[in-house]
């Protein structure tokens, strides 16, 4: 069966439409509004080879907070409903990502359990095009609450906040990889508990 997850999410402040494909080939098709989330969100399906589509609109004349958080939660959904009972997955991954001086670690395990661990400091505000720097825990928070993930991300090293912003999209999305991937050695649930 396909693990393909599609949500449609509208509220006053934003309207979205995700589609997800964990088995894909890193293709993606993004419009945000927002240049540099859609960058981030193009990396994040290259290096999680996974299909994405992202669709939406928010109310970016006031800034970019809601559309971020709120592509968070749409793809935490997708996310979810992709991964099903979440079967013969590996469960757990790591992966550490460099972009020049920036160093990132991301570990992801698809618990069940949403939990974000976030070490990553960005040491000086900075706007990427329309993006506020800032926004990133919002997003990689709602993405992960409503995915049902358990994730620590932790900034090794870095000083430039492109490079430490696409550092933690692209190891985050390594990690993503690795733990859902299907494995033939797995059988049912990963967990002694028999459910995530």
């Amino acid at each position: 069966m396909p693990r393909t997850g599609e949500i449609r999410r509208t509220t006053k402040e934003t309207d979205l439409h995700v589609r997800v494909n964990l088995d894909g080939r890193g293709e993606a098709s993004v419009h945000t509004g927002i240049g540099f989330l859609d960058h981030m969100l193009e990396a994040l399906a290259r290096h999680a080879l996974l299909d994405l589509v992202v669709e939406a609109q928010g109310d970016l004349h006031v800034d970019g907070h809601h559309t971020v958080e709120d592509t968070g939660i749409t793809l935490g959904l997708a996310l979810e409903r992709a991964l099903g009972d979440r079967a013969g997955i590996r469960r757990c991954a790591d992966a550490l990502v460099p972009l020049d001086e920036a160093l990132v670690r991301a570990v992801v395990d698809v618990s069940g359990r949403p939990y974000l661990a976030y070490g990553i400091e960005i040491p000086k505000w900075q706007m990427l095009g329309d993006y506020d720097v800032f926004l990133t825990p919002e997003f990689f928070r709602a993405l992960v609450l409503n995915a049902g993930l358990t994730v620590h991300m932790d900034l090794i090293r870095g000083d430039n906040p492109h490079h430490i912003v696409e550092a933690a999209f692209k190891a985050f999305a390594r990690a993503l990889d690795g733990a859902t991937s299907l494995d033939p050695r797995v059988t049912g649930i990963p967990s002694t508990k028999g459910t995530l």
